[in-house]
């Protein structure tokens, strides 16, 4: 969704991540992308007709809920690098670990991490204050170059798209229990990053300034 009347709120925030996106590969600055969606996990209640040549599996309409799991996906798409946490929650303090890991774990050695995120209440670096002391808090705020999607652009973020790729190839079937759901994740996760596969992003700022240019406050 775009706003439909000119807004110089969302092209000053649009440019600003157009911006991030057209920097040149730097391994000591590495480009994350996050973003979040949930996953309904189901429970066949009668067993599904095995596939045919010619015919797919067939699934009975009857199902049982089994909760809903939440997926973090952490995306660097010039490293050709993705990671998806599978959680229970989507809280600040689940967040605020997912970033700890991005810092400690992932990117150790990295000086900064340019991160690109939508603006969702709990992705923020009050965040990090609710998960952990002040000194740490503050310590891993800084490892982040913070940058954030403008409101109704979420198609801004490359995550988003990674997450559309995990959705079609992975999630797009009945999936019983989390367990399940993370060892699914976690092959679909593997193959992508063996083939380093890369995001080929080609809309720039010069780009917006003539597509989206209604957008643009007008001069005389």
């Amino acid at each position: 969704m775009i706003p439909p009347d000119a807004s110089a709120a969302f092209v000053a925030t649009m440019e600003d991540v157009l911006e991030v996106y057209q920097r040149p590969h730097d391994p000591q600055r590495p480009l994350v992308c996050l973003d979040e969606t949930s996953k309904q996990l189901i429970v066949e209640t009668r067993a599904p007709i095995p596939a045919k040549p010619g015919r797919k599996a067939r699934h009975d309409y009857e199902y049982e809920r089994n909760g809903v799991a939440n997926l973090f996906m952490v995306f660097a798409p010039l490293e050709g690098w993705r990671h998806v946490e599978v959680t229970n929650r989507r809280t600040a303090i689940d967040y605020a670990h997912i970033l700890k890991d991005l810092s400690d774990v992932h990117f150790p050695h990295a000086k900064k991490i340019v991160l690109v995120q939508d603006n969702l209440n709990t992705h923020a670096k009050a965040s990090l204050y609710e998960a952990f002391p002040p000194t740490e808090a503050r310590r891993l705020a800084e490892r982040f170059e913070w940058h954030y999607t403008p409101k109704h652009g979420s198609w801004l973020n490359m995550a988003e798209s990674e997450l559309g790729v995990l959705s079609t190839q992975c999630l797009d079937r009945r999936i019983p229990d989390k367990d399940t759901l993370t060892k699914e994740v976690a092959a679909w996760q593997d193959e992508r990053n063996t083939n380093h596969t890369k995001a080929n992003w080609r809309f720039t700022t010069a780009n917006a300034r003539i597509k989206l240019s209604r957008l643009y406050p007008q001069f005389e």
